[in-house]
């Protein structure tokens, strides 16, 4: 089917994880139970640092919206993946697809730059103590995140108007779970060498400085923390160590899929899972659930809904 951008009556067809029914029923099962957890893992912790008096700080306040971030960056792709397996006919509508490329890099690039806030947060506690309330106050928080949407927010609109632009050419099919930028750049009639290097460079300007920055950040952390006591070294070494496990699950398959392509489609389909699925899964795991007054809160919601158990 020839045509262009502007016909938005277009239809994709995505080509999905896998061919195979027996093991599309398989998947289902598995994402269908992943995403559930990464749904209800997150808007517990949401609901444990909003009403928990206790963890009304900075850090939980970041924390909370992490969640909320990582619940949307699953539920852009997840969902539609998890219907698409019980499906022979795996189409997206033109309208469908450039929300998923607009909202995949909105959410994506708005976590990363979250992540970065989160390490200056941790920064300013552990090498500027003294400080740490007057710098890291709920004003300024919610300005340094209301500045991650605004950067995911740009970055996306940067991507979307460029995709926009280029002519269509059939057939429209997209071999993956979902509306990918790279892959539907490879529908374009035209030469696309240009908008690839365009796409490599703005994903860039996102991914790599972000990333530099938190290897930076935690790195000075760590020195830090070492020179003043060996048991603070070690505490904070494996915080460090679990934080920068949840980077390299989200920025390395973003780096290898937008801003240093391998062109391999199996590869591309497994990392974006991982970024989709897998890190919003063990962000509240690795962030929370190791957290020892994370602990202490979900200790008092479970007396709080026994002692309303044993009043009714």
């Amino acid at each position: 089917m020839d045509g262009d951008y502007q016909s938005f009556g277009s239809e994709f067809v995505l080509w999905g994880l896998t061919q195979s029914q027996n093991l599309q029923v398989l998947l289902f099962v598995i994402f269908l139970i992943l995403y559930l957890l990464i749904v209800l893992g997150n808007i517990t912790i949401m609901i444990l640092i909003t009403t928990d008096h206790h963890l009304h700080s900075p850090m939980y306040f970041l924390l909370a919206n992490l969640s909320f971030v990582d619940i949307w960056l699953s539920s852009v792709t997840t969902p539609k993946m998890i219907s698409d397996f019980l499906r022979e006919h795996k189409t997206i509508s033109f309208a469908g697809c450039m929300s998923q490329v607009f909202f995949a890099h909105c959410i994506a690039a708005g976590e990363m730059v979250l992540l970065l806030v989160m390490a200056y947060d941790r920064y300013v506690a552990i090498c500027k103590p003294l400080h740490y309330f007057t710098i890291m106050n709920l004003k300024r928080c919610t300005k340094l995140v209301l500045t991650s949407w605004t950067i995911g927010f740009v970055h996306a609109m940067s991507q979307l108007v460029a995709v926009l632009q280029l002519p269509l050419c059939g057939p429209l099919e997209i071999d993956s779970f979902f509306c990918d930028m790279p892959l539907v750049i490879k529908l374009s009639c035209t030469d696309s060498h240009d908008l690839d290097i365009y796409m490599n460079a703005d994903c860039g300007v996102v991914v790599v400085t972000c990333f530099i920055l938190l290897l930076i950040s935690y790195t000075y952390i760590l020195i830090t923390v070492r020179q003043s006591s060996k048991a603070g070294a070690s505490k904070a070494l494996s915080t460090c160590t679990a934080h920068i496990t949840v980077v390299m699950l989200l920025f390395l398959p973003c780096i290898f899929i937008y801003v240093w392509p391998l062109s391999i489609t199996w590869l591309d389909k497994f990392l974006a899972v991982f970024y989709s699925v897998v890190t919003p899964l063990l962000n509240p795991a690795i962030y929370t659930l190791r957290n020892k007054e994370i602990k202490n809160a979900l200790k008092r919601l479970k007396k709080y809904f026994k002692s309303q158990k044993v009043n009714t």
